[in-house]
């Protein structure tokens, strides 16, 4: 995943994701390793301690609507998923200004590019 996002941001790619925040979970055992060459700094949360991700926390919660805590991804349809993420990318957030997570992005890229 980090190589695509490398590959699609180019040289803006630090600019973009300049930190990343992981937890202890196998999905992020090669992020480091991934990062190498790149200004991006990852920072690791502790085990239990939720209240370091509250961002991420909301969001889970967010998508648990469309995909039931204990359920299976795998039966859950890509429209289904498709709008959740959809859903979650234009509900203003009160920590963006009253923006969209996406318009709030695209702003923010728009910004990077001039």
């Amino acid at each position: 995943m980090i190589q695509r996002l490398r590959a699609s941001y180019g040289r803006l790619f630090p600019l973009v994701l300049k930190t990343i925040l992981a937890d202890n979970s196998s999905e992020f055992a090669e992020v480091t390793q991934a990062l190498k060459g790149v200004e991006t700094k990852v920072y690791f949360t502790h085990p239990y301690s939720s209240f370091e991700r509250g961002t991420n926390e909301r969001h889970n919660g967010l998508i648990r609507m469309f995909i039931p805590k204990g359920k299976a991804i795998a039966s859950v349809s890509d429209d289904t998923i498709t709008y959740g993420e959809h859903w979650c990318n234009q509900l203003p957030q009160k920590n963006l200004d009253y923006k969209s997570p996406e318009e709030y992005f695209q702003e923010e890229l728009s910004r990077l590019s001039a």
